[in-house]
């Protein structure tokens, strides 16, 4: 399969990559998904450590993504503060991946050379200075683990991506964001096997104009085809420039969507505008 790009479409300088897609009739669209006022979070919580000996990088999967070393204003206090050091891209932290995470042979989205665009001193192009207005449009969730969690051999395809569309009597349109549940938010980055996305379903995606993906989980592990990149680190974002909420957990909008018989909705991301990162923390919610 020829892998998908859109490397020069919005022009050699773009930075928002299929954040493009999302138009303002995109967003006036997606506004009118609030009828009801009901919201849920797909963020995953995340219960700091303290730095109690210097900070230290997490060493597993399991150890905290954010490290919290507490200020005292004086004594007796006056008010209390702290400062926080945190590790993007940590498997334990729902966060949103800038378009120059992942290079490709040396270049980032949408072609730059890796090292011009990431530097020691920070990132200067293709990073989360693109998210500063946040990213506002309408969600369609896609739920695979309706049934239970998805098996961990399962590579997930167009026509699984399409199955469950008609199933949810919905159907992704150019500017929406996918949320995906494969029910695997207990389990996950454990090491073990995990289902995740084929290629064959990052180019439906490119195909039907995603402009951010949401999910559970992204890249299947061990990869579908060796030697071959992945389907959402490989190409959507870096070929495709889609940025990526990695980690979510979106049981509990899955559970609203079943109430409700309803499968689309306002998304709203819409993380600290911090500029020159690689990956940023993220709260996303879905409003209905």
């Amino acid at each position: 399969m020829e892998l998908p790009t859109n490397w020069g479409r919005w022009g050699a300088d773009d930075e928002l990559g299929t954040l493009n897609l999302i138009t303002d009739e995109v967003r006036e669209r997606a506004a009118r998904e609030v009828r009801l006022g009901r919201s849920v979070s797909l963020a995953v919580p995340i219960q700091p450590a303290p730095i109690a000996g210097g900070p230290f990088p997490p060493r597993t999967a399991e150890e905290s993504p954010v490290q919290q070393l507490m200020a005292f204003t004086g004594s007796p206090a006056i008010a209390y503060a702290d400062s926080m050091l945190v590790t993007n891209h940590h498997t334990l932290s729902t966060h949103l991946d800038a378009l120059s995470h992942i290079p490709v042979d040396g270049e980032v989205y949408p072609g730059r050379p890796a090292n011009a665009a990431v530097t020691p001193f920070g990132v200067v192009k293709g990073s989360t200075t693109a998210f500063a207005a946040g990213i506002v449009t309408r969600g369609v969730l896609i739920d695979l683990g309706i049934d239970g969690p998805v098996p961990a051999d399962r590579a997930i395809s167009a026509a699984d991506l399409e199955t469950a569309e008609q199933r949810h009597g919905v159907r992704v349109e150019s500017g929406d964001a996918l949320v995906v549940r494969f029910d695997w938010v207990k389990t996950r980055y454990r090491g073990n096997p995990m289902p995740g996305m084929s290629l064959d379903a990052a180019n439906w995606m490119h195909e039907r104009g995603v402009s951010v993906y949401a999910g559970d989980l992204a890249d299947k592990y061990p990869p579908e085809q060796p030697g071959r990149p992945s389907a959402m680190h490989g190409v959507a974002l870096p070929r495709l420039g889609m940025p990526l909420v990695d980690g979510i957990d979106a049981d509990e909008l899955a559970a609203l969507c079943a109430e409700l018989d309803r499968y689309t909705f306002l998304f709203v991301a819409a993380p600290p505008r911090i500029h020159g990162l690689t990956g940023v923390p993220v709260n996303p919610v879905a409003i209905f």
